[in-house]
């Protein structure tokens, strides 16, 4: 007898084959992924065809307060995903239900704040960012319209991972193209037509995210979605906070720890040139599509982790993470060996300047390397955030940002100068897949040793 849509979803998450569906829920997202990476990449295209390269120091400048709004919207979304998969694992529906209208209300308040309390710090948050007189401007521009423009970035991650959730990932994955191919096509018009340059590129993202966001809600309006929100779960309850804030701020924390190590990062470079700093985001930007690669791999893989921790099936859970592990490093292995042998044709798309293009894929070599150890550094913390274990995850990321990367850029930089700066990444991601996998194969054979124990 032929499935229904709602069972071969559910399906995914608790009977397929482990490697098909790291496959199944991680390629759609990561297609989705690979064309928002555009988002970036199309922006620093546009504005690069200006031919001013203060400009392009002023998105890459501009970038961590991007992060710190994906970093909140993760706090929602992911404490609502971990929540939402567990519940369906143990057969909960009406607390779904709960969490995804909670998740709703969460994001829209936070983003009032957001807009608010950035508008009002404008000033010091672009000095801060390490914007100085050739690039002060043209950041406090950027950022000024996203900030304005919170809601609809925020909703946009939000709500995507508040479907993936529930493995609609297609409805997630529309919103992600419907948004980029919004934002693709306004950025010639803001940027040269209306004449408003990086400040354009920053209105067409907010517009594009916009869209994105509209597409992801139209799923819920529609009666499309296995969860349906509802007036009758608008008002949170304080179990459902708790587990939201419990799994969600140490995932907030993660990003503002990695836009802080950003921004240091920048404060660095700055020392060497404002044109380094364009370098570096031209290249940052272009490796971002294999970042993209290990994340949807791993936000594909967190709902089956949470589901089967719901139902407390960890063989499976080492299974799947065993084929995630193994699926992700092969296809970061492919782009590694990409942007090596083509590092300055991939720069030189972006901007002209020779000094750019060598900097640049100077920097694209180095941080290639942390490709093949990223992703499951990535997916074990992801993991950890499936099963309501954010303390876990949060000790990654500690150990990660603080123990390690922070700390080995500026010995590094000190020691060896540029050449040396740029490598401590590569160095901390590999030592982080040693430490993230192994603590996740503790804790979960852990607990299935004391089921067994139990039973």
């Amino acid at each position: 007898m032929a499935r229904s849509g709602d069972d071969r979803r559910i399906s995914v998450l608790s009977d397929e084959k482990p490697a098909i569906a790291v496959v199944k829920m991680g390629v759609p997202l990561i297609a989705g992924m690979c064309i928002m990476v555009l988002y970036n990449l199309v922006d620093t295209y546009f504005i690069g065809l200006l031919h001013d390269d203060y400009q392009l120091a002023a998105v890459n400048l501009a970038y961590p307060v991007m992060m710190v709004l994906i970093a909140l919207s993760n706090m929602v979304g992911t404490g609502c995903s971990s929540l939402i998969a567990r519940s369906f694992g143990q057969g909960d529906k009406r607390t779904a239900n709960h969490t995804v209208t909670t998740g709703m209300v969460l994001t829209i308040a936070m983003s009032v704040i957001v807009a608010t309390v950035g508008m009002m710090l404008l000033s010091g948050i672009v000095r801060g960012l390490g914007a100085q007189e050739n690039t002060f401007a043209h950041t406090q521009g950027y950022v000024q319209v996203l900030l304005l423009g919170s809601l609809c970035t925020m909703g946009n991650y939000t709500f995507g991972q508040l479907l993936r959730s529930e493995g609609s990932v297609g409805y997630s994955v529309a919103g992600m193209v419907v948004g980029t191919l919004a934002n693709i096509a306004l950025d010639p018009l803001f940027i040269f037509v209306l004449g408003l340059g990086c400040a354009g590129a920053a209105i067409a993202t907010v517009l594009g995210n916009a869209c994105g966001m509209a597409v992801s809600l139209s799923f819920y309006v529609r009666g499309k979605t296995l969860l349906r929100p509802s007036r009758a779960y608008i008002m949170p309850t304080a179990p459902i906070l708790r587990e939201i804030f419990w799994v969600g701020i140490p995932a907030t924390l993660e990003t503002l720890l990695t836009s802080a190590a950003f921004v240091v990062n920048n404060n660095l470079a700055v020392a060497y040139g404002e044109l380094t700093v364009a370098a570096m985001g031209i290249a940052q930007k272009i490796l971002s599509l294999g970042s993209y690669v290990y994340q949807g791999f791993a936000a594909g893989v967190q709902p089956i982790m949470g589901y089967n921790y719901g139902a407390k099936n960890y063989d499976r859970m080492l299974a799947v993470l065993r084929a995630g592990v193994l699926v992700v490093s092969g296809t970061e292995l492919c782009i590694m060996l990409v942007c090596g042998v083509f590092a300055e044709q991939l720069v030189a798309v972006f901007s002209q300047s020779p000094e750019v293009i060598n900097t640049g894929a100077q920097v694209l070599r180095a941080l290639m390397w942390i490709l093949p150890f990223v992703g499951a550094t990535s997916m074990s913390r992801m993991s950890f955030q499936a099963m309501g274990k954010p303390q876990h995850a949060f000790v990654i990321t500690l150990v990660r940002q603080l123990i390690l990367y922070i700390p080995l850029l500026l010995l590094l930089n000190r020691s060896f100068g540029f050449d040396g700066m740029i490598w401590a990444q590569p160095i901390t991601e590999l030592c982080m897949m040693v430490v993230s996998v192994g603590l996740l194969v503790r804790t979960i054979r852990g607990e299935q040793g004391q089921l067994q124990a139990g039973g």
